[in-house]
């Protein structure tokens, strides 16, 4: 028996987590609940930069306030032909480029919801049932290959897709591209690290829905719209060597949970919508989102790239779990950053616009007095 061979029967079935039906999704993650317990932003933020890992911490998730909570309700009507169109888009690239004998694999938590609506477009089209997993990769970790090697046993012969839900700086599909190549080298599987995304507003990924930056509402709210589980864990205490990545699962909140009125909300479209001859098949990798975080790391004098996060999901999701100082967007009055300009006013942080960026925002996190900072 080879490496991969004992590895693969040393790994448990993950448990059945989350508040979204199997048929769509099937997290292969540990689930860590009494395991570890929640930091606030504040005492995050200070062990993050002082060289803490992030993903050794979980930040508490507080309740959206009504009115946000409204906002989000709102932006999911205006939104959710926009999302079914990106839906629609880089689910028909995906079959044009790789096939049917593919198995969608979602990078935890962004990714999740983006890859039960490709799912469910492809079974509502074509009538194709895809399987589909999420697993979890983090920055400067990689991806869990036990899940990868999980995944692989149980679906022999078939291909990965790999899906998240949106692009900032293009931080995680060069985190996929690594992983993919350790991962070859380790067990000599060759895995095709294309990353399919709804909007892709850094031009860093060839399989994309669009490229503009707008608000996917799943960036809102995070586990309440994301199968109320947390982002992903890794501490060595609580992850041991034959486990996956662990998630927090919020049972306890399933009376807030919108995760599946929110795809239901966007699937409703996919019978309506006709799209022939999607071209180009694949996009120009040009990284403009990347030349526009250095020229906002010159301009501000930002020490730290990573304290910079473009677009609007990044953006929100700054204001949601981290300590932003300022919040860059290209106009005031552009619809699209309604709700980033909600949270901004709740959390006190300050708005300016910034025209010189191909993003509809950007949030810059507040530097700490550490020399090493080492952020999300």
């Amino acid at each position: 028996m080879n490496f991969y061979e004992i590895k693969a029967n040393n790994l448990s079935s993950p448990p059945q987590i989350g508040s979204y039906s199997p048929q769509d999704v099937i997290f292969v993650l540990k689930d860590i609940s009494h395991l570890i317990k929640e930091q606030s932003t504040e005492d995050r933020e200070k062990a993050i930069q002082g060289g803490i890992h992030y993903s050794e911490m979980l930040p508490i998730e507080y309740v959206p306030s009504r009115e946000y909570l409204d906002l989000f309700h709102k932006t999911l009507q205006v939104s959710s032909f926009k999302v079914a169109m990106s839906v629609a888009i880089v689910s028909e690239k995906i079959l044009k480029k790789r096939g049917r004998d593919i198995i969608f694999v979602s990078l935890a938590r962004a990714g999740t919801p983006a890859g039960i609506l490709m799912k469910r477009y492809i079974k509502t089209k074509y009538g194709i049932r895809l399987k589909h997993y999420s697993i979890s990769i983090i920055r400067d970790k990689g991806i869990d290959e036990n899940a990868l090697i999980w995944i692989l046993k149980n679906n022999p012969g078939k291909d990965i897709q790999f899906i998240d839900g949106w692009t900032g700086k293009g931080v995680i599909n060069k985190e996929l591209y690594e992983a993919c190549e350790k991962f070859f080298q380790r067990y000599k599987i060759q895995l095709n690290s294309d990353m399919a995304v709804l909007a892709d507003p850094g031009h860093c990924v060839r399989t994309f829905g669009t490229r503009e930056d707008f608000l996917i509402p799943s960036a809102c709210l995070n586990s309440t719209v994301s199968g109320l589980i947390s982002r992903s864990v890794h501490r060595k205490d609580i992850i041991k060597e034959d486990d996956f990545h662990g998630v927090k699962y919020y049972s306890e909140w399933k009376g807030l949970d919108v995760s599946n009125l929110f795809l239901d909300e966007i699937s409703k479209h996919f019978s309506l919508i006709e799209i022939n001859n999607i071209e180009p098949l694949e996009g120009e990798v040009l990284n403009t989102g990347m030349k526009d975080v250095k020229s906002i790391q010159k301009d501000f004098n930002i020490s730290n790239i990573n304290l910079i996060k473009p677009g609007v999901g990044e953006a929100t999701r700054v204001l949601l779990r981290r300590l932003p100082w300022l919040i860059l967007v290209d106009r005031i009055n552009n619809p699209v950053l309604k709700p980033v300009l909600l949270l901004a006013e709740e959390k006190g942080t300050e708005v300016q616009v910034y025209s010189k960026m191909s993003y509809s925002c950007c949030g810059l996190i507040k530097p700490s007095k550490n020399k090493n900072d080492i952020c999300i």
